[in-house]
């Protein structure tokens, strides 16, 4: 084993989780724990956190607070949506990450994001290889939205998905408490791929979900869309709707956009701001219904509600941060550690896989095509019996007067 002493950097970065703190956990504690790590360092705000030279050291933490990271939602370290351009184009970031690195003695960066996270970690270890630098770059993978490549899932997606198909349950039988008719249109996120809102088929699959589910991956033609909800409402006097924000028409445009253009606002990464689509179809559908309408965006609660966890997804999170350590300090580097699912007599597995970088930065895993309806307006037992294994499990949730106790760390500058 080729022995790299030096110190290591963790960084977390894109959109929240229930889990992202378990994966850092993971990592940090197996990095504090590992002869060949001198210092463990975060860094706050992501990769910025680097740049600006605002690390803290986590050893100055105390074990029982740390442990807490387990059960508390968001990035505890803060997170950041920073594009570092392509080192052909500009490489002064590079060069003064590189900096800090010699700085610090960093020989290991461990990131812990999404799709542009691992593009991140992918241009950083290039760099440093081109530049003779050795430093092993491991990326830990989170997103709710469950589309990086090759892993069979993403830890924070069991998570999420456990929330929605319960919140699906909740509010079924809170639409039917009334003699009058009812339709509800539940929003839930997801750009490109239809992770999240398939979740509410967990919901369906226990008798208590939405009539129909429309996933970014089928057009969606609006005419066809109200004539389906109106023979639901005709039948059976209540109508339940789980749509993806991200949505399209067969030209490409945003279903949301027919409300409101928001193909003017975009983020740091050029990606359009979605939402306000919950609202628009509700007002569309009670035009044409005549029906009482309420439109539903479960917004950022679906991807906080640590409360609503699955421990599966916790425990997961947690191995993938400390396998990341244990295979960068074993000489490992530029892959992201993912799962690949196995079964032992019928009962399933989650097994560490890693992956080359090259392959998961900013390419998109959508659902199979043969795990919709053949009406493409909900799925099939073939994403059940995917999903199911994700969502099990409660958290182990300290509390005080009630309430969860979450992590309220010193920030000791380094």
């Amino acid at each position: 084993m080729n022995q790299l002493k030096g110190a290591c950097i963790i960084g977390q970065s894109g959109g929240p989780t229930s889990v992202i703190n378990a994966s850092a956990y993971g990592c940090i504690k197996t990095a504090l724990e590992n002869e060949n790590i001198t210092k463990v360092y975060g860094a706050l705000n992501g990769i910025k956190g680097v740049l600006n030279d605002n690390l803290i050291d986590m050893s100055k933490e105390d074990a029982s607070e740390l442990a807490l990271m387990l059960q508390t939602p968001s990035s505890a370290l803060g997170s950041c949506r920073y594009k570092i351009k392509s080192p052909d184009v500009d490489d002064t970031d590079y060069k003064c990450i590189l900096e800090i690195f010699k700085k610090y003695d960093v020989r290991y960066f461990f990131y812990n994001g999404g799709n542009d996270s691992m593009d991140t970690c992918n241009k950083i270890s290039k760099f440093m290889l081109k530049n003779g630098y050795e430093c092993r770059v491991m990326g830990i993978p989170k997103t709710i939205d469950n589309d990086l490549t090759g892993t069979d899932h993403c830890p924070g997606y069991g998570s999420a998905a456990k929330y929605i198909a319960t919140s699906l349950m909740e509010i079924y039988h809170d639409a039917r408490v009334y003699d009058t008719g009812m339709i509800t249109v539940v929003e839930i996120m997801g750009r490109n791929a239809g992770w999240l809102t398939a979740a509410a088929a967990l919901a369906s699959y226990k008798g208590n979900g939405p009539d129909l589910i429309y996933i970014p991956e089928v057009n969606f033609d609006i005419e066809s869309f109200i004539a389906k909800v109106k023979a639901i409402y005709a039948k059976n006097g209540k109508c339940i709707i789980a749509v993806s924000e991200g949505i399209k028409d067969k030209d490409g445009k945003y279903i949301s956009e027919y409300g409101a253009d928001l193909a003017q606002t975009k983020d740091s990464f050029g990606h359009a701001q979605l939402g306000g689509l919950a609202s628009f179809l509700a007002n569309y559908v009670k035009e044409q219904t005549g029906a009482k309408v309420r439109g539903i965006e479960l917004s950022l609660l679906q991807r906080c509600a640590a409360h609503c966890a699955s421990k599966a997804d916790i425990e997961e999170s947690f191995a993938s941060g400390k396998a990341a350590v244990e295979n960068a300090t074993a000489g490992i580097t530029d892959k992201m550690v993912g799962f690949e699912r196995s079964y032992v007599d019928g009962k399933y597995v989650c097994n560490i896989k890693l992956f080359d970088l090259t392959i998961v930065a900013n390419t998109e895993k959508k659902i199979p095509a043969e795990w919709l309806n053949e009406t493409k307006d909900g799925l099939n037992d073939k994403f059940i019996e995917y999903a199911l294994p994700l969502i099990q499990g409660e958290p182990d949730m300290i509390k005080e007067d009630g309430l969860p106790k979450f992590v309220k760390l010193k920030k000791v500058k380094a």
